[in-house]
């Protein structure tokens, strides 16, 4: 089994930074795409950032300019840049993961989510 913990949520002030992480651990024979979601009400999920085992990335419009998605393989860990911050990006944001375990069986995993907070 793969879990991920996400971590770097919390309070800032508009403008600010913050860096998020998320560590993937289990039998992890392959990470492939990793990305950052926001939930919004109604449980509708919004795909932020995401990056692909070959260092593609993509991101919403919302975002452009202002987050950056990495990946460190060797610490299976997958990192959310984000500057500028505005109050409508306070949301709870979730790491995702897909790849390969164990059995060579294909995972989607998700972590329990971080708080992002932007005060205005």
């Amino acid at each position: 089994q793969v879990q991920l913990v996400e971590s770097g949520g919390g309070l800032v002030q508009t403008g600010g930074s913050l860096r998020l992480s998320c560590l993937a651990s289990g039998i992890i024979i392959r990470l492939d795409s990793m990305a950052w979601y926001r939930l919004h009400p109604g449980n509708v999920r919004e795909l932020i950032a995401e990056i692909t085992i070959n260092g593609t990335t993509n991101y919403a419009d919302s975002v452009k300019g202002r987050f950056t998605i990495s990946r460190d393989d060797a610490k299976n860990t997958v990192y959310l840049q984000m500057n500028g911050l505005r109050p409508e990006d306070t949301d709870a944001y979730y790491c995702n993961a897909l790849g390969v375990t164990e059995h060579n069986l294909a995972f989607d995993y998700w972590g329990q989510g971080t708080q992002v907070t932007v005060s205005s």
